[in-house]
């Protein structure tokens, strides 16, 4: 199986090729750019430079949110075209999920967490056992006060849990508050497991569609989890 996968949910944009378990390619950038402007660029390159020809992939794997409203949309709309385009399935991966899949093969607790602003992460909370992912809170828009009590709850339930760590682009804004109200162990991704990458995106997805976990791109719609900035303060203003 091979899978095309991309993910512009977040700061990073970065797209992948993984083919029968092996990761031919993966570009990944997190630098001043808009995902308008490097999505689509970053793809051409790894097919160029693997020699894909696009009409030999299985399916085009996405990060199906949550996360930015306009990195999600740019995603879903290269996703969707190019689905279109090829008449290749979507594998809509939750951004959250993709994201624990850094951590493959860890068996303590696994807690991503994307910043949403107001105090929110984006989140969820997963281990891994055999190699299969396995989900203690589904991913989730909650405080970051509402996620150390869900950590307690959890830690207290799997006893066989003894640290938990935290990686995402909410880990350089909470660290702090995480360090000063969490009392259970817990350490944070290093740099190459903090982000968002499309080859652990792809690898999840390719279990995905092999329990037939796709959609066509005519389908396909990015999952927002909530209200958009404006849409909340025009709720607010009536």
């Amino acid at each position: 199986m091979k899978i095309l996968a991309m993910d512009s949910s977040g700061l990073v944009a970065s797209a992948a090729i993984i083919e029968d378990g092996i990761m031919r390619a993966e570009y990944t950038m997190n630098y001043k750019k808009t995902h308008s402007q490097t999505l689509l660029p970053m793809i051409d390159e790894i097919v160029k430079m693997t020699e894909t020809d696009l009409e030999t992939i299985d399916a085009i794997a996405v990060a199906g949110g949550p996360g930015s409203f306009t990195g999600l949309r740019i995603g879903s709309a290269t996703a969707k075209g190019l689905g279109l385009a090829l008449d290749k399935p979507i594998v809509s991966v939750p951004t959250v999920n993709g994201l624990a899949y850094n951590y493959q093969g860890y068996e303590q607790l696994i807690c991503p967490i994307m910043d949403a602003r107001r105090n929110q992460v984006y989140t969820g909370i997963f281990s891994f056992r055999n190699d299969a992912l396995i989900t203690h809170q589904e991913q989730c828009a909650i405080s970051i006060e509402e996620l150390m009590v869900k950590i307690r709850e959890t830690m207290s339930a799997q006893t066989e849990m003894e640290t938990v760590v935290f990686l995402g682009d909410g880990v350089p804004v909470h660290r702090d508050y995480i360090d000063e109200n969490l009392e259970v162990p817990h350490t944070f991704a290093p740099a190459h497991m903090n982000g968002q990458r499309a080859g652990a995106l792809g690898v999840y997805a390719m279990e995905l569609a092999k329990q037939g976990k796709t959609e066509t791109a005519a389908r396909h719609k990015p999952d927002y989890l909530r209200l958009s900035q404006a849409e909340r303060e025009r709720a607010e203003g009536r």
